[in-house]
Order: structure tokens, then sequence, then C-alpha cells
């Protein structure tokens, strides 16, 4: 039965799963500082939950986001992918031998192209893989097409870590047929129940191992992003202490500048004042020359009139 791309069932409106998604596709090395901005966003905008969630995802291993890049850029080839599992599990579960064959075929093809879309991809990106992370890549891949929970977990496009394939079904590079073999070889020979048990045990063991190993690669990766998120904290606090030199040297330019035009400003009230005392002292002077001036103008005027009555006087 084909599988359906779980990312369709989200709904277009829904603003928390649209901010994961763009999170999610962002490299490791911008995601902390993405995730951040969305989170401050979501609380600014009022949704509280949807902040804390956001604040709660974790970033990515180069593997996981490398596996999430190729899901959201390849979605026909990875929905194919899906169907592919699906049927390798089926034929698995009911010992199909000749589905078992083709299909095996199929896998190692499939995981070998896609592995390889998702370095290129990567590479596109910025982020060449090295033979390590490639192998992660390849690792996340045979646990999809092994495990259920898995497919899902990739399916959704929101990897943490790279996947490891269930011991008992994909170990390695062509597990589950030697799973179907050994069922075969048991029941032609009638292996006993003794048999049986030592090597359920052998097979509970390598679980165990599988498990540690990929909660060790885990803690490791936590341990890596923690790191970075230190460093990340480290930057951004010696960027806040440059910044706040800087204002406190814009400041201090300020304070000085403000000292520099009060000092102008002072100086330009006692200017004003003594030209102002200067313009008083003018303003009287003209008034004394005006009043003198029409003084000594009536004063002529007055002796003029004399000299002409004197004159007529005389004749």
């Amino acid at each position: 039965m084909p599988r359906k791309d779980v990312r369709g069932k989200r709904g277009a409106g829904d603003e928390l799963e649209a901010a994961l998604d763009e999170l999610y596709a962002s490299p490791p090395a911008g995601f902390v500082s993405r995730r951040e901005e969305l989170a401050l966003r979501a609380r600014t905008d009022g949704r509280a939950e949807d902040a804390r969630r956001l604040h709660a995802a974790r970033r990515p291993s180069l593997a996981a986001w490398a596996a999430n890049l190729l899901r959201r850029s390849r979605p026909q080839e990875s929905l194919r992918f899906l169907e592919l599992g699906e049927a390798l599990r089926e034929a698995y579960g009911t010992l199909d031998r000749a589905g078992i064959k083709e299909l095996s075929v199929r896998r190692r093809g499939v995981v070998a192209a896609l592995s390889a879309q998702a370095a290129q991809l990567a590479a596109e990106a910025g982020h060449r893989l090295s033979a390590s992370v490639r192998q992660e890549v390849e690792a996340t891949l045979q646990a999809v097409l092994a495990d259920p929970a898995a497919a899902e977990q990739w399916a959704a496009g929101r990897l943490e870590s790279a996947l490891t394939p269930p011991s008992d079904l994909l170990p390695g590079s062509g597990p589950p047929a030697e799973a179907a073999r050994t069922a075969a070889a048991r029941a032609a020979t009638g292996s006993t129940p003794a048999k049986d048990e030592i090597g359920e045990r052998r097979r509970e063991r390598e679980r165990r191992l599988a498990r540690a190993r990929q909660a060790a690669e885990a803690a490791e990766e936590r341990l890596r992003e923690r790191r970075t998120e230190l460093t990340e904290a480290d930057t951004g606090l010696r960027r806040a202490g440059e910044g706040h030199e800087r204002a406190e040297e814009e400041v201090a330019a300020a304070e000085r500048h403000l000292h520099a035009v009060r000092e102008e400003l002072q100086l330009s009230r006692q200017e004003r004042r003594e030209a102002e005392e200067r313009r008083r002292t003018a303003a009287d002077a003209l008034a004394r020359a005006e009043r003198e001036a029409r003084e000594a103008a009536q004063e002529a005027e007055r002796a003029e009139r004399a000299e002409r009555a004197e004159r007529r006087t005389g004749r």
C-alpha cells in the first residue's frame, strides 16, 4: 500500500509547522540563530506554546540535515523510496525469497543513488559531506527501508540525528535476506530450541549494542551542538560588548559635543547681552544728540528772529 506524504496533512495556515519546516531546511550552521529568530517572532505574536516548541528544536547533525534536505528537495523520489521500504518489509515478513532477491537488488541501487543525491544537494548548499557522514546518510536510508518508525521520522523531514538500521532487519549490506536464509536453514535442519535461544540472546546483544552506539552518537551530537551554541553565544556576547563600547563612545562624544554647544550658547548669550547694552548706550546717545540738535535749532531760530527785529528797529 503506497505511503502518503505526511507533510500534506499539515494545514496551510499552521504557522508552527511552517516555521519548523523552514527551520529544519536551514543549514546546521545557521540553525540556532534562525531558531531564536522564529521563537522570538512567535513570542512577539503571542504564541507562547509555539515559541516553546521552536526553542526546544534541536540542531540536526550534518548527516541528518543532508537526509532532511534529500527528503524535501526530492519529494517524488522520496515517496518511491518509502514505498520500496514497505514492499521490502512485506517481502521479509512473508519470507518471499523471489521478492526479497529482486527488492534487495533495487534497495542497494536506490540507497546508493539517493545517498549520492544527498551529497550533491549538500555540496550545492555549501556543505561537502565527508566519507563518514555519507556512511551515516546511507545508514539512515537503510533504517528507513527496514523500520516503519524510522520511515515515519524521515518522512516528516525533521531528523535531528542519523538513524541506525535495526540489527535484526538490516545489519549491514544485505541483512534481511540473511534472516530469511537463516529461517529456511532452521526449518530444513531442525534447529533445537536451545540453539534458537542462544541465537536470540546474540541478536538481543547486537540490538543493545546498536542502541548503545546510537545513544552515544546522539550524546556526542548533543555535545557538539552545545559547543556550537556556546561558540555562537560567545560570538554574540563579543559583538554585544563591541556594540556597548561603541555606544559608550558615541554617548561620550555626544556629551562632549553637548558641553561644547552649551559653552557656545553661554558665549552667545554673553555677546548678546553686551550687544544689547551697546545698543541701549547708542540709543541713549542718539536721543541726547537729537535733543541737543533740536535745542540748537531752536536757539538758532530765536537768534535769527532777534536779529531781524533789531534790523527793523534800526531803520
